[in-house]
């Protein structure tokens, strides 16, 4: 049955927060509150974001060091200081794009020296409740904060790499490097303590201003990882800790050779003898952060596309089944009524629509998919269902002004068929999209703003380059947002007076 809160009319932003303003990138701070203002002001119910877990120097949110942690990269200088833990002030140069390496150096010391005021006792208020956060978190965070620890201290190599004590987790090497790195093991907890502690008071202020966050929820998790390290059992790993064969998907329409993610499968027999407990943990520790999942790669719980290790790219593969309904019986059983959403683009076969729709999931709806001829296109937005989502397009996207400039004459004259064009065509994309019966409508901020090619966020297949896009100005325009709230009206997705952002 389709979760309340997705049957309620409503649109929003895909906007991630590395995106925000901000010293060096965008971060948890003023710029974030500045764009739920916005938000507000222009009407809109959703704030979406891509996974929140630290990324490496790519940037990339789907390839991280863990499926429960945070990406400190998005720690706020300001809340800092204004909780006692950086001296005033702690400047940054703005970098556009994003600097992910220069990032990371500036962040990394801001919280060396946050952590070394705290251990000196300068913010007591925190005492008591970072000691509660390591009690209560300790299932994941122990072993992120060794992995991280460890990693460091191998130089940065994978786990796989690691003397073999520590890459197998004997119980007196680890009890070895708990007692050695006290200081680096808190520093590191601390990290997330903080994370933590900043994306709850932003979602405060998200509820205040009647906002859901929806978030993201990566099928796979990256080998070089806290959790395959910690968890080797569930995936399937060689006697060395090396993938037998890697994820990805087939040559689609993002690529002629596919996408080789290079992530480990998963064993899922075991997953499933152990009661699902780890990607029970996983979805809790993600709905604590955000009130709706979309579920990334939704296709993988019904079969994964397997390529050899050895392969350079997807075109080799054969599908290997998923996990299927076991796995949402036991979310169910666990975390009870939870709004889902099935990323269901790419690669769909009857059986993956057929679990989507036992399950009562909303499905993704794409205008840019909707003009290849086909009068049956399901993403044609006549034939949006109320269980959708429907997006002028994705983080994987061209951005709409981008894919309107580069379309051929034979699709223009397909949208121009099928669609009331006027003389703002990116107008009427963005109407027709929004005026379709899916309960939910988004668009990236970039199209909100009718920004083109050059505020691209992610190109599939191409590996340097993504993740690195910012608003251009530290000061959103409102007459975009007017623009924005004028539409939410002609589409009846305006909210209503008073928001009951729980609901």
């Amino acid at each position: 049955m389709l979760h309340p809160r997705l049957r309620v009319r409503a649109a929003g932003v895909l906007l991630h927060p590395t995106s925000l303003p901000g010293p060096w990138i965008g971060d948890l701070g003023s710029g974030a509150i500045a764009a739920l203002r916005w938000m507000t002001a222009a009407g809109l119910r959703i704030w979406q974001v891509l996974p929140l877990g630290p990324v490496g120097d790519d940037g990339s949110p789907y390839n991280s060091p863990s499926a429960f942690a945070g990406n400190e990269l998005l720690l706020s200088p300001e809340e800092l200081m204004s909780e006692g833990l950086l001296p005033d002030p702690a400047a940054g140069p703005r970098t556009d794009p994003v600097d992910y390496p220069a990032a990371r150096a500036a962040k990394t010391a801001w919280l060396m020296e946050a952590w070394a005021r705290f251990s000196a006792g300068m913010a007591p208020h925190l005492d008591a409740p970072f000691a509660a956060y390591r009690q209560r978190e300790a299932a994941w965070l122990e072993d992120y904060t060794l992995f991280q620890v460890l990693r460091r201290a191998h130089g940065g190599r994978p786990w796989t790499a690691w003397d073999p004590a520590l890459r197998q987790r004997r119980p007196a090497a680890l009890d070895r490097v708990r007692r050695s790195e006290v200081d680096a093991l808190g520093r590191e907890a601390f990290g997330q303590f903080l994370f933590d502690r900043q994306w709850a008071a932003l979602r405060r202020r998200a509820h205040e201003a009647g906002l859901w966050i929806l978030g993201d929820l990566p099928f796979y998790v990256a080998h070089d990882s806290a959790n395959v390290w910690a968890w080797p059992e569930l995936f399937a790993l060689d006697e060395r800790g090396q993938p037998l064969e890697v994820a990805g998907v087939p040559p689609d329409d993002f690529s002629a050779t596919g996408q080789r993610w290079g992530h480990p499968l998963y064993r899922w027999d075991e997953v499933a003898r152990r009661g699902f407990e780890w990607w029970i943990a996983r979805s809790r520790r993600l709905f604590d952060r955000v009130d709706a999942v979309r579920l990334d790669h939704f296709r993988g719980f019904v079969a994964a596309w397997a390529i050899p290790a050895a392969a350079l790219d997807a075109r080799t593969g054969r599908w290997v089944p998923g996990p299927g309904e076991a796995l949402f019986r036991a979310l169910a059983r666990a975390l009870g009524p939870r709004a889902w959403i099935a990323e269901d683009l790419g690669c769909i076969t009857p059986d993956v629509e057929a679990l989507r729709r036992r399950l009562g999931l909303p499905s993704m709806r794409v205008l840019q998919f909707a003009f290849d001829g086909d009068p049956a296109n399901p993403h044609r937005p006549e034939h949006h269902p109320l269980e959708a989502v429907a997006y002028t397009g994705t983080h994987d996207n061209d951005m709409l002004a981008g894919w309107w400039a580069h379309l051929d004459p034979a699709t223009r004259a397909r949208v121009a068929a099928s669609i009331e064009l006027d003389d703002d065509p990116l107008e009427a994309l963005r109407r027709a999209a929004w005026g379709s019966a899916a309960a939910w409508a988004l668009m990236p901020m970039q199209d909100a703003l009718g920004l083109g090619s050059e505020a691209r966020l992610n190109t599939p297949g191409r590996p340097d380059g993504n993740w690195r896009w910012r608003l251009p100005d530290a000061t959103l325009p409102s007459d975009a947002a007017q623009r924005l709230r004028a539409l939410g009206r002609a589409t009846r997705r305006h909210p209503p007076r008073r928001l009951d952002p729980g609901s």
